[in-house]
C-alpha cells in the first residue's frame, strides 16, 4: 500500500507534464519551464539571473514567496499536508466541525427524486445499516403540485434477484403529501434495496434506496476508567462479541459541543478478551482548556473477515454515546508522532516540486 500511494503523486506530475507539452505548441513563452525539461534553453530574465551578492542577502534567507508555478505549488502544498499530517498518529486525527458530520458512523442522507413540473419525492430512514431483528421506519413525502393517492407500498428486495422479500403499506400520516410506515429486518444480513411506489397524477412512480441488515455482533457495556500513558489519554470500551474474531472501532472524541478528534482500534476479542482500548494523543488535547467531561460519541464496531471474499460486518453503540470524567491532562505535551508514511510521501513530494 505506502509504494502504490507513493504512486499517486508521480501520475499526476505526468499527467501534468503531458498536458503542458502539447500546450507548450501554442503558448510558447508560457511553457519555458517545459522547453527546458526538455533540454532547451530559455532565454535569461531577470528573475532567473542570480549573483553571488543576492545570494548571500538577507533577502535569500527569507521564506520564499509562493511559486507562480501551478505544477510547484500543487506539489508544495500536497507536501504541506503530508507533513502537517506527519504529526499525528493514524489512529487519533484532529476533527473539525464539517469533518465530524462526515464521519457520522451510520447516517442516512435522504435520497430525493424530482417529479415532472416542481414536483420532489423523498424517502426517509432512520439509518443506512440495521441489526437483523430491528424496526424499520420508512417516511415518505411528496411535494409540489402532483395528485397523490392515500397510499404507498413499500418492499425490500434483494438487488440481484429483485425477489421481495417484505412489503408494507405506507399510509398518510399527519400532513398531505406525507407518509410512514414499518417493516422488520428479519431477512438474512446483507444488501437490500428499498422500494417505495406511489401514485402521482395516476400514474406509478418508483423510488428506489439502499439499506444493509447486519447479524448481531454482540453488546456495548460501556467505559472503562480512562488513564494516561505514553502521552496519550486512553479510554477503554467495552464490548461483548457474540463471536470470537478480529474487531476495529471507531469513535469520535467531543468536549462539550466541539470535536476533537476520531479515533481508532484494533483488536481480538473473544470470551476472555472484550476491552478495546481506543487513545487520544497528546498533539490533539495538549495546551487545551477541557472544562469538565469528555464524550465519545458515533462509536462503530466492525467485525473485519476472516477470509478473503467475507463481508465486513458493523455494529454501533448507543446514539447517546458515552460520557466521562478525564485524569488531569496536563501532563500530555504537543510533541509530534512519528508518521514515516506521510514523512516519505511529502519527502517525495518536495523532490518532485525541487525538478521545477
Amino acid at each position: 500500500m505506502p509504494g502504490k500511494a507513493l504512486l499517486i503523486p508521480v501520475l499526476i506530475l505526468t499527467t501534468v507534464i503531458g498536458t503542458g507539452y502539447f500546450l507548450s505548441a501554442e503558448n510558447r513563452s508560457e511553457f519555458q519551464w517545459l522547453r527546458s525539461l526538455a533540454g532547451s534553453s530559455p532565454a535569461p530574465t531577470p528573475d532567473s539571473t542570480t549573483t553571488a551578492e543576492s545570494r548571500k542577502s538577507p533577502e535569500a534567507t527569507s521564506p520564499k514567496p509562493p511559486s507562480d508555478n501551478a505544477l510547484v505549488f500543487m506539489l508544495a502544498s500536497v507536501a504541506d499536508q503530508y507533513e502537517q499530517a506527519s504529526r499525528y498518529p493514524d489512529w487519533s486525527i484532529p476533527l473539525s466541525p464539517a469533518q465530524a458530520r462526515g464521519y457520522r458512523a451510520n447516517h442516512y442522507e435522504p435520497i430525493t427524486l424530482p417529479l415532472p413540473g416542481d414536483g420532489r419525492f423523498t424517502v426517509t430512514l432512520e439509518k443506512f445499516r440495521y441489526t437483523r431483528g430491528d424496526t424499520i421506519l420508512v417516511a415518505a413525502a411528496i411535494e409540489g403540485s402532483q395528485v397523490v393517492g392515500n397510499t404507498m407500498e413499500a418492499t425490500l428486495e434483494t438487488p440481484q434477484s429483485r425477489d421481495a422479500v417484505v412489503s408494507t403499506r405506507l399510509e398518510e400520516a399527519g400532513s398531505p403529501g406525507y407518509y410512514e410506515g414499518i417493516l422488520t429486518a428479519n431477512a438474512e444480513p446483507g444488501e437490500y434495496r428499498l422500494i417505495v411506489e406511489a401514485s402521482v397524477d395516476g400514474r406509478p412512480v418508483r423510488h428506489a434506496s439502499a439499506l444493509t441488515i447486519e447479524p448481531d455482533l454482540g453488546d456495548f457495556e460501556g467505559l472503562g476508567d480512562s488513564y494516561l500513558s505514553n502521552n496519550n489519554l486512553v479510554i477503554p470500551v467495552n464490548f461483548a462479541p457474540e463471536e470470537p474474531g478480529y474487531y476495529a472501532l471507531s469513535a469520535q472524541l467531543w468536549a462539550g459541543q466541539q470535536p476533537v478528534a476520531q479515533l481508532q482500534a484494533e483488536k481480538r476479542l473473544d470470551s476472555t478478551s472484550d476491552v478495546i482500548e481506543l487513545r487520544a494523543h497528546g498533539t490533539v488535547l495538549a495546551n487545551r482548556n477541557f472544562n469538565g467531561q469528555l464524550q465519545l460519541r458515533h462509536l462503530q464496531i466492525r467485525q473485519l473477515p476472516a477470509k478473503p471474499g467475507d463481508r465486513t460486518h458493523y455494529a454501533y453503540g448507543p446514539d447517546e454515546g458515552y460520557t466521562f470524567t478525564p485524569p488531569d491532562l496536563d501532563r500530555l505535551t504537543d510533541t509530534p508522532a512519528a508518521n514515516p508514511e506521510s514523512e516519505q510521501r511529502a519527502a517525495l513530494l518536495r523532490q518532485l516540486a525541487d525538478k521545477f
